[in-house]
């Protein structure tokens, strides 16, 4: 009797253990650096009118040209022009109710590393023909070195918000079990103000870029 019962011990699966889980607590924070910015973008687009769909095509790649010219010649020949939208169709006139002629329309972006010249691109587009300067984004040619200075302060508060969290609940903060992070870089909007008058160059005064990083941390309360 005693050997059945043995036996039966040996061969009875073993229970399982309940390990006993730490409370978490999550939290997250943000950093946010703001930069000069190196690097600005100008969108400039220019319309064509024509009584047919071939020759509105044909004046827009014309006067497209021309102002892409323009600006190579003004700012340099390296200067990064890329088209950003082209489109052409039928132009209803509300008067008539009807279509009357054909549109064409090419957009293009133009990338400066010179801050200084970004007047100086509006005022060259302009004065070769473009119909629109459709904005005007500041940005970095590099954020990396930014990025990490915001992720470092993200994390911080991230860790302060969890101790205050776990010291609001008696406790202290434990060993950090998981961490996030997100960022993403947001470019401050610029307002740009145009001087009339003959010879008058467009002032652009830069705004900061702010790169924010965002993270999010899962510790354990002890």
């Amino acid at each position: 009797m005693r050997r059945l019962m043995l036996a039966l011990l040996l061969t009875w699966p073993a229970l399982p253990q309940v390990v006993q889980r730490r409370p978490l607590v999550r939290a997250s924070g943000e950093g946010i650096v703001s930069v000069r910015p190196d690097q600005v973008k100008v969108r400039i687009s220019v319309t064509s009118n024509a009584a047919s769909a071939a020759e509105a095509a044909d004046q827009n790649a014309s006067e497209t040209a021309r102002v892409m010219g323009a600006i190579r010649q003004a700012l340099g020949a390296n200067t990064e022009i890329r088209t950003t939208g082209y489109s052409l169709g039928p132009r209803y006139n509300p008067d008539l109710r009807r279509n009357d002629g054909y549109t064409a329309t090419n957009s293009i972006e133009v990338t400066v590393n010179d801050l200084s010249l970004a007047g100086r691109a509006i005022d060259t587009a302009a004065g070769a023909g473009a119909t629109n300067v459709g904005g005007i984004q500041f940005t970095l040619k590099d954020s990396s070195q930014a990025r990490a200075q915001a992720l470092r302060l993200a994390t911080m508060q991230a860790k302060s918000n969890a101790e205050a969290i776990a010291s609001g609940l008696g406790k202290t903060l434990g060993t950090v079990m998981v961490a996030q992070e997100g960022s993403s870089v947001s470019v401050t909007p610029v307002d740009i103000r145009t001087t009339l008058g003959a010879g008058a160059a467009t002032p652009v005064e830069p705004g900061n870029v702010d790169v924010r990083a965002y993270v999010a941390v899962e510790a354990e309360m002890q």
